[in-house]
């Protein structure tokens, strides 16, 4: 039982529908926290509104509240569990902070004799306003960059007339940065001061003097009741400040600070949590330490709950900083804690690492037409991908190869910028792209010392960047034959994929594969152990990397690898990547059931993934968890390494079904729908000759390759026409045009950004109803339809960009009827095995095909959420031959409609049009129940559906 008697029921608040800024770090938080505590037997209460992630699923608390999160959502769930004991706001990002402060101030917290646990209001308070936290850090020594206060437009330009430019302005209350912006000339200042007031929930700024080209660091801190105080990482931005530390390139431990000023640091930290207030939990602070030899610290914020990094500093250390956090908000000593890596120390230490962590930032940009590229203080990244490795450049490596962004590594793809004035602007005008960037201006020969006075980025990075393309120099030098063992095995330790080496070589990325065999220049497996080996690990979580061979006193020669293969039958699931728009946290949700439901079935369970955001790579969701990119070569050698029964790719998005086929072509069994029949869904022509033998109908179409050949289809098929390349997710690309000029200026556009790619152009069927159906399907062909929605936009709009209904609420018996016996027949017809998902157009009471996807899709969980019943689960047993579609009894339960509401981070965009189309834009989802359709909320929808559609 936890140290504190009082406390037997806890509500903890969620931190919402995924927004740029608050992403899915706090459900994995959350997810932990919740597990923490049922383990001491502490009933749990969850509100969250977010029906995509596996936070709000029903095995994760007692009681779950898919709600928006207000204070009238509070006083309903306080008034159904008077039982209440505590409220836990710190899992929930600022959303949950902000929330509870409103809870406060309206004196609910004191109405139902609730208290707070994990961090109190004053701590909240102090760390949020920017003049009182000012004061404090003050008061205890703590320096801070010049800085002043405005509640008004006129204080504001007082300010920064004693200041001078650059200044940077910061609003209060708000996350991800928004609001803030750095202000070079005084011509600007008048716009983004009103910019700031208007973002803050208070009308609030610090205008600080721009500390531009300083290093910022962050570090996570845990106390517990006895002010017992541990550091569980320091996180260095490769990027300095002036770039939002979301939307930097993040290095642990920190490479370029000394020991002494690490101490600093570290001594500075811990008094600023001390200072803040008397609660037991995680806090979040970060500096700007100048760029000289005197190392000056700067306290930039503090924030007492976890943090975006806290999840990356979970992943990069093994110390699960979410779960520790919630046992000290429940009365736990961090001495009366075990180590859930080694199981056999305390949590009270301060975990060492023997390898690097690299994060690089994801963006989506292509979604944003018009939309400024460059990064600064207001965050804009999506998502995030993290590379371990036992070297920087390794890590470096591996981070890039994640993104999915179609390039293999830093440089050596050619696929670099080769024009120096588009290079000197990407580093000058901090780009999405600038870690690709600073290996082209090396390779372009620009000198170390010019690209450090134009990035501020540290010397020691910049010279990290020219070892690896000095190497790529001497190995270009060779050839496949010629390339000697340890070169390549130098190459391979920097992080360089095969095909890079290929290109370099210009051989074949298999020739290089063999040359790896024969020379015994392979993949060993590493253990994140937080505590460099001092100790022995328990935890399965590993990382792959290449070492030399080592002969043993006795003479052996071996290599060490510590992940051991069991003699148990396996089964891989890949995972799904960085979040984006498209592909987001609903496809980690697919996974962790799939990893759950195949464990059921008697499998010992593997994930790979690279996403530190997520509970899929939480170590012990899986039996093993390889957090290795999910790029081919990776898989490729834990797949040889483990020897699997198969691998599942239908529930980790297009990430996992873009392996599909080399996984069919090397002999690997997919579990579940062939490669065969994806394939099929995918290409256009077999598709719709399967609809024809079948009598289904779908839109007229026809496939381009050229601007030609797309001009003479428009003739045929009669605008307006939609236009989508083929092989996307989340409808990248699609556009409807209505006119010659429009289509020419989009193909050219799409084959320009996507040179080779095979062009879809459908008759667009103008005032169609759009709805979907998701099903599960066995091997004998048995079709369960789990989920029939309608979308109260119409057909047009992208389906993650329009409010679904559940269940339809304005298609008749006769539509609803063929809905069922299209989706069966399309099932069956391609063979599907587990999950597929069609989309229809309804126009004069026909039913068109849009498309079928025989894989999980985006709104598996929400109806799995809104039916209460667990469809992956189910669809993952189907897919293993374990059960049958009948084996199971279907029990939906709904009263009235459950609405899929999407949600968008257009504030990060100002200047962007915010039309909705074929092209997906959302970030996140939210739920709304409603018992009729008499309701307020669906009336405003349903006036306003036509209102966004971009033509």
């Amino acid at each position: 039982m936890p140290k504190r008697k009082d406390l037997k029921s806890v509500l903890i608040i969620g931190s919402g529908p995924i927004v740029i800024g608050q992403a899915c770090e706090f459900d994995y938080s959350g997810s932990q926290s919740l597990r923490s505590l049922r383990e001491d037997g502490i009933e749990t209460i969850l509100i969250n509104s977010n029906p995509a992630t596996i936070m709000t699923d029903p095995s994760m608390a007692d009681h779950i509240y898919l709600l928006p999160l207000t204070t009238k959502s509070i006083i309903q769930i306080l008034k159904e569990h008077p039982q209440i004991d505590a409220v836990l706001p710190t899992m929930g990002g600022q959303t949950a902070l902000n929330l509870c402060i409103e809870a406060d101030d309206k004196g609910i917290w004191e109405d139902f004799n609730v208290k707070l646990i994990g961090v109190d209001i004053d701590a909240i308070n102090i760390t949020e306003d920017r003049e009182q936290f000012r004061e404090l850090m003050l008061k205890i020594d703590v320096p801070m960059a010049p800085q002043a206060t405005a509640t008004s437009f006129l204080k504001g330009k007082e300010i920064a007339q004693e200041f001078g430019f650059p200044l940077v302005i910061r609003s209060s209350y708000t996350l991800g940065g928004a609001g803030a912006s750095i202000v070079y000339k005084a011509e600007d200042f008048d716009q983004l001061l009103s910019f700031g007031l208007e973002a803050s929930p208070i009308h609030e700024v610090m205008i600080d003097k721009a500390m531009m080209g300083w290093k910022e660091y962050e570090l996570e801190l845990l106390r517990d009741k006895n002010d017992n105080v541990v550091i569980i990482c320091s996180i260095e931005n490769m990027d300095p400040m002036g770039i939002h530390t979301g939307d930097s390139i993040t290095v642990a431990p920190a490479m370029t600070l000394s020991d002494k000023t690490y101490q600093r640091m570290r001594d500075m930290a811990i008094k600023m949590m001390r200072s803040i207030g008397d609660f037991e939990g995680g806090c979040n602070v970060q500096f700007a330490v100048s760029p000289d030899e005197k190392e000056d610290i700067i306290a930039i914020e503090i924030n007492p709950r976890v943090s975006r990094s806290s999840a990356l500093a979970s992943k990069a250390t093994g110390y699960p900083i979410a779960k520790v956090a919630t046992k000290l908000a429940i009365g736990y000593s961090l001495d009366e804690l075990e180590n859930g890596i080694t199981k056999s120390t305390s949590a009270l230490f301060e975990p060492t690492l023997d390898y690097v962590i690299v994060k690089i930032p994801r963006w989506n940009f292509d979604k944003f037409e018009g939309s400024d590229r460059t990064l600064g203080l207001q965050m804009k990244a999506v998502g995030e991908v993290m590379g371990i490795g036992r070297s920087f450049q390794e890590a470096l490596h591996k981070a890039t190869q994640s993104l999915e962004i179609k390039r293999n590594g830093l440089g050596a793809d050619g696929k670099g910028y080769t024009d120096y004035n588009q290079i000197i602007d990407k580093l000058t005008n901090a780009s999405w792209d600038r870690v690709f960037a600073i290996y082209d201006a090396i390779a372009m020969g620009i000198p170390l010392t010019q690209i450090y006075d134009i990035t501020k980025i540290d010397m020691w990075y910049l010279k990290q960047y020219e070892e690896l393309f000095q190497l790529q120099k001497e190995i270009s030098t060779y050839t496949i034959e010629t390339l000697s063992r340890d070169l390549l095995l130098e190459a391979k330790q920097k992080g360089y994929g095969d095909r890079q080496i290929a290109h370099m070589l210009g051989c074949l990325e298999s020739q290089v594969y063999t040359k790896r065999e024969e020379l015994k220049v392979q993949r060993v497996f590493k253990l994140v152990d937080t505590c460099a080996a001092e100790f022995k690990a328990k935890t399965p979580y590993y990382y792959s990397t290449f070492e030399n061979e080592i002969e043993t006193a006795d003479g052996e020669i071996i290599i060490a690898n510590e992940s051991i293969v069991t003699d148990k039958k396996k089964i891989i699931v890949l995972g799904s990547g960085p979040n984006r728009i498209g592909q987001g946290i609903e496809f980690d949700y697919c996974c962790v059931h799939g990893v759950l439901a195949a464990a059921e079935c008697g499998y010992e369970t593997i994930m790979i993934n690279c996403n530190p955001e997520t509970v899929s790579t939480d170590f012990d969701t899986a039996d093993k968890l390889y957090f290795e990119p999910v790029f081919w070569e990776h898989i490729y050698d834990i797949i040889r390494h483990e020897k699997p029964e198969g691998v599942i790719v239908q529930l980790g998005g297009q990430t996992a079904l873009k392996l599909a086929e080399k996984l069919t072509k090397y002999g690997i069994k997919i579990i579940g729908t062939s490669f065969e029949a994806l394939d099929l869904a995918e290409d256009r022509g077999s598709f719709s000759d399967l609809l024809k033998r079948n009598n289904i109908p779908y839109p007229e179409f026809g496939i381009a390759e050229t601007a030609d050949e797309a001009l003479a289809l428009a003739d045929e098929l009669d605008f307006p026409i939609l236009v989508r390349p083929s092989y996307v997710l989340g409808g990248q690309g699609m556009k409807i045009v209505i006119n010659k000029d429009d289509l020419v200026k989009h193909v050219v556009d799409l084959l320009g950004r996507m040179p080779g790619n095979k062009l879809l152009l459908d008759h667009y069927l103008d005032g169609a109803i759009e709805a979907e159906a998701d099903a599960i399907c066995d091997a004998d062909g048995n079709v369960y339809i789990i989920g029939i929605m309608e979308h109260i936009e119409p057909c047009g709009i992208h389906s993650g960009d329009s409010n679904a209904t559940l269940p339809a609420f304005n298609l008749g018996e006769f539509v609803l009827q063929q809905i069922k016996d299209h989706t069966r027949t399309i099932a069956t017809e391609l063979k599907t095995v587990g999950l597929i998902n069609v989309q229809f157009a309804v126009k004069d009471d026909i039913v068109y095909i849009i498309e079928a996807n025989p894989r999980a899709s985006r709104t598996v969980p929400f109806i799995a959420k809104a039916y209460k019943e667990p469809y992956v689960n189910y669809a993952t047993k189907v897919m293993l031959g374990h059960n049958k579609v009948t084996d199971f009894n279907f029990n939906p339960q709904l009263e009235g409609f459950a609405i899929k509401q999407p949600v968008f981070s257009f504030n990060k965009f100002p200047n962007v049009d915010k039309k909705l189309g074929p092209e997906m834009k959302s970030t996140g989802e939210s739920i709304l129940f409603i018992d009729s359709l008499k309701d307020d909320q669906f009336y405003d929808l349903y006036s306003r559906r036509k209102m966004y559609l971009n033509k």
